[in-house]
């Protein structure tokens, strides 16, 4: 019989987590132990006797909920937005203190994206010109995306570390807003419009050509086999894994 990691799902009222308790349910790798909606206790993790915590919760309930997870042993596999900068060193340093505990923080679980964000690092450093559009459906509450500003954080290091300059703009007049917010020095353009999931743009420019690296989820569904890679994974990576392509063998 194959071994069952013991999962819960938080969030699972959401249109994502709806679709992650399905995932789970039908993995024969996994039990689902817990799916636990907004109003219920996380108490309810412990008594399932969770191994493994996939949190597709809010911004304003993920770190609680991530970091209860940590101190009671449980890995955890995050698809929520909120995770600037200074919670994730709070959070790595929790780690510390258990450290054969994984936490997996992905901007974005679709697989294809994690290569196309990755695929337009690699490709930045050639070209002269870099901007980023991406595109959403206008319930999401934050912009730009999160998977637009890990882009954008890659890129600009691949960019840096090549010694390639910042890209030319001769703007001097402009609306505010007009050219896009920047995320380490590259523009990123949030677009949000009904019929839309999640897309997003590279566009790479040099003379005489343009390069674009474009990836459409045109269903919730393409983020399941992401989130399922994560939950295999994560507990073979202890301590705080940010992005999904660090559990990808991309040659870096």
């Amino acid at each position: 019989m194959t071994e069952q990691w013991a999962v819960a799902v938080l969030g699972a009222g959401g249109r994502m987590g709806a679709e992650a308790v399905k995932a789970v349910d039908a993995a024969e790798d996994m039990k689902l132990v817990a799916a636990l909606g907004r109003s219920d206790s996380l108490q309810a993790l412990v008594e399932a006797r969770a191994d493994i915590v996939v949190d597709l919760t809010t911004p304003d309930s993920t770190e609680e909920n991530v970091r209860f997870a940590v101190e009671h042993g449980m890995h955890a596999v995050v698809g929520t937005t909120g995770w600037d900068e200074a919670k994730r060193r709070s959070l790595a340093a929790l780690l510390e203190e258990t450290p054969q505990t994984g936490v997996l923080i992905a901007p974005n679980f679709a697989l294809g994206s994690v290569l196309a964000s990755a695929f337009a690092a690699k490709a930045s450093r050639y070209f002269e010109s870099v901007e980023i559009i991406e595109l959403h459906h206008p319930d999401k509450v934050d912009a730009p995306s999160g998977t637009a500003v890990r882009t954008a954080q890659l890129v600009s290091a691949a960019r840096a570390q090549a010694g390639v300059p910042a890209s030319p703009d001769a703007t001097t007049k402009s609306l505010e807003g007009a050219r896009g917010a920047d995320v380490d020095g590259v523009k990123v353009h949030s677009v949000r419009l009904r019929g839309l999931v999640a897309h997003q743009e590279v566009l790479l420019g040099g003379p005489g050509e343009q390069l674009t690296i474009r990836h459409d989820s045109f269903d919730r569904a393409s983020f399941m086999p992401g989130v399922l890679l994560g939950v295999r994974q994560v507990a073979a990576h202890p301590g705080l894994t940010y992005g999904l392509d660090g559990y990808l063998d991309l040659n870096d």
